[in-house]
């Protein structure tokens, strides 16, 4: 049966692997410039995955229990990355927002979001390990 304590565990997965995989997708768009599709398909795996990490991060907050000892100190890691990468998300999906409505806009500012669009890859793939740390090392379920 399953039960509250098993939703973050059930769509962290979401977050890692869109905002990943949507990166790439904007890298590649960069070296294949004739494919148009590449960027289309980052942006929208761009905002499908900050809308998932928004559920992972409120249903890690709601439905997971608190830890002590090694594995409190590590959880409050992987709690600090996931704000980190869930403000980075926001922001850059803001800004990748406005650049898709306006025409004109800043070479300077497409280079900013992909930037940003990088750290937020970065920043889920850290949280997901802090994560993984604590549910393989420590056996915690979050």
């Amino acid at each position: 049966m399953i039960s509250t304590t098993h939703f973050h565990p059930m769509l962290v997965h979401f977050p890692i692997a869109l905002v990943v995989f949507g990166f790439v997708t904007e890298v590649a768009a960069l070296y294949f410039k004739k494919e148009i599709y590449l960027s289309r398909m980052g942006f929208i795996l761009l905002i499908i995955g900050t809308l998932s990490a928004i559920a992972a991060w409120l249903t890690g907050t709601l439905f997971t229990s608190e830890m002590e000892g090694a594995a409190g100190a590590i959880k409050e890691t992987h709690e600090l990355f996931a704000i980190i990468t869930l403000g980075t998300l926001l922001l850059t999906s803001v800004l990748r927002i406005i650049l898709q409505t306006k025409k004109n806009v800043n070479a300077n500012l497409k280079w900013f979001a992909l930037a940003l669009y990088g750290f937020a890859a970065i920043s889920v793939s850290i949280t997901g390990f802090y994560g993984g740390t604590l549910v393989y090392n420590y056996m915690m379920a979050l």
